[in-house]
């Protein structure tokens, strides 16, 4: 059994924050891959499904971004998981809008719902951290965070979410690179090799010259015509 965390905040008004990019990916995995409705418990949201063979629990804490480890902590215990049966999907500024990475333990960077996980929980944990860009300065990344997806932002989005639900079983299986190359076909597909290349054009010879078959006569003649 696997615990896939999506961080963020609840309620309407958090929906499409940049910061809550976690709770859509598990959103969109439970969409897809027909998983049971979401039902409150472990101070949260609860889905169970399967991906392949690998039972999964989706976790949606509701307990606001800097408290998560509450709702993650209590899953794991009562599943009786180890740290490393954690995978947390996370928005992450320091990525390019798009960019999507897995890693395995490390720090928590600032990300205040990592830091209460790490509190809880400890370091050894996965993570998918989400690309949604930086607003180029420290001082406006709370504000940043916490503002809706723009409307230009929509198609990438999109992408990005049939990517990880596409990969997600890959993902349950610990296939880290696989996970990724669903993604990566989503994001930029490859080009098509079926199409029909242009036809080469090359310079035409210029027309060969014509035999002269005048007489010696007719060549005089023609000189004083």
């Amino acid at each position: 059994m696997k615990l896939f965390v999506g961080l963020g905040n609840p309620g309407a008004k958090y929906a499409a924050n940049r910061h809550n990019i976690g709770f859509m990916a598990l959103d969109r995995i439970a969409d897809d891959h027909g998983f049971a409705p979401w039902r409150a418990k472990f101070q949260g949201q609860v889905s169970e499904g399967k991906l392949g063979t690998e039972k999964i629990v989706l976790l949606k804490p509701a307990t606001f971004m800097n408290l998560s480890g509450q709702s993650v902590g209590e899953a794991m215990r009562f599943f009786k998981l180890d740290s490393t049966d954690v995978t947390v999907f996370h928005d992450e500024i320091d990525l390019a809008p798009a960019k999507v990475k897995v890693k395995a333990g490390g720090g928590h960077a600032g990300h205040n719902g990592l830091r209460s996980i790490h509190q809880h929980i400890g370091p050894h944990y996965d993570r998918v951290r989400l690309g949604v860009g930086h607003p180029g300065h420290k001082d406006r990344v709370p504000g940043y965070v916490l503002s809706d997806f723009a409307k230009a932002e929509a198609d990438w989005l999109d992408d990005v979410m049939r990517g990880l639900s596409d990969g997600a079983h890959k993902l349950a299986e610990g296939d880290g690179p696989g996970f990724l190359n669903a993604v990566a076909l989503r994001v930029t597909p490859p080009r098509s090799s079926t199409t029909t290349p242009k036809p080469k054009t090359t310079a035409k010879a210029p027309p060969a010259p014509q035999e002269d078959t005048r007489t010696p006569l007719q060549k005089l003649a023609d000189r004083f015509r």
